[in-house]
């Protein structure tokens, strides 16, 4: 287990070691013209009740003066929104922005319920991804009279303009979060745009080093990027996060290999050392680049930065 932790917690939680990451089993098929579809955010009156993802409703009486978050993605919609005041604690991997460091660290995986309470936060945020391990948890929250709002895990952009405008209406921050999703549909679509007449590249995208290699296949949020971006994913033929052998990454033959982790620290001068790989064109090529693991992970506003940073690293003649 500890060896997950050193590829970062939105690996972590994407590669299905933490319950429901993976539960949306359909996708769609054009992202570009999903992102069109979303609709403009409503501004939120209150008292406001909301419905989480568990089906729970919470009603606030007035924006949250004290907030919790418990995943790094809400921390950073959360702080995107402006509400670096009313944050009084967060999760302990929570590292964007610098200011999350000054906040009170309730825990990873298991939090400090004590410690939760204590803050009095009007609101605690949780995440779908953890609903299996914070069960026991939320009942004790909610026998506390702490509210708790479960965020649906999102499987790609639109979904993540929903988290982001669900988390702008229970805040009062309504109009930020529009700005927010506007900000990173514009970016999106100029890194789309730059990309428009590339001829597609064999890309193989890896999670974590030998002897366990996974990669991300179909339904996952690394499949919707590569292909907004026209890349071929080698590991579309199976779903969700997934070991892969060295054998059929040799086999595969990507054009660009992109490493997305960084606990080892001489991983892009190893790989064209594994037996066999000096036939990889991506390795004749030298075309072994690394990416930011949060900004092309975490369900928040760097996605869009993220899309950016992949796109560059698989097209970098797009971008000369």
């Amino acid at each position: 287990m500890k060896k997950y932790w050193k590829i970062g917690l939105s690996a972590f939680l994407a590669m299905g070691l933490l319950a429901a990451c993976n539960s949306k089993d359909t996708k769609n098929d054009n992202p570009a013209s999903e992102q069109q579809a979303t609709p403009q955010v409503e501004e939120a009156t209150f008292p406001l009740t909301m419905t989480d993802v568990t089906g729970n409703d919470i009603t606030l009486e007035a924006p949250p003066e004290r907030i919790i978050s418990l995943i790094p993605s809400n921390t950073e919609i959360l702080f995107g929104l402006g509400l670096n005041d009313e944050i009084v604690g967060v999760n302990d991997y929570d590292d964007f922005p610098a200011e999350a460091a000054d906040k009170e660290k309730v825990g990873s995986t298991e939090f400090n319920i004590e410690q939760i309470i204590a803050l009095s936060p009007d609101i605690v945020f949780a995440h779908e991804s953890g609903i299996a391990s914070l069960k026991g948890a939320i009942e004790q929250l909610e026998a506390a009279d702490v509210k708790v709002y479960v965020v649906a895990n999102a499987d790609n952009f639109n979904e993540t303009y929903t988290t982001i405008e669900q988390l702008g209406r229970a805040t009062g921050k309504s109009s930020e979060a529009e700005k927010m999703i506007a900000n990173m549909k514009t970016k999106t679509e100029e890194v789309q745009a730059k990309l428009k007449d590339v001829e597609s590249k064999k890309v193989f995208v890896e999670t974590s080093d030998e002897p366990e290699i996974y990669t991300p296949g179909k339904n996952t949020f690394m499949q919707e990027m590569l292909d907004m971006i026209h890349a071929e994913n080698i590991a579309a033929d199976t779903s969700d996060w997934y070991k892969i052998d060295a054998e059929q990454i040799i086999a595969k033959n990507p054009d660009v290999i992109v490493v997305t982790y960084n606990y080892v620290p001489d991983i892009l001068t190893k790989i064209p050392q594994r037996a066999g790989f000096d036939t990889i064109t991506a390795v004749k090529n030298n075309a072994i680049v690394q990416v930011d693991e949060n900004m092309t992970s975490r369900q928040g506003p760097r996605l869009a930065d993220g899309l950016e940073e992949l796109a560059k690293a698989i097209y970098p003649e797009a971008f000369e």
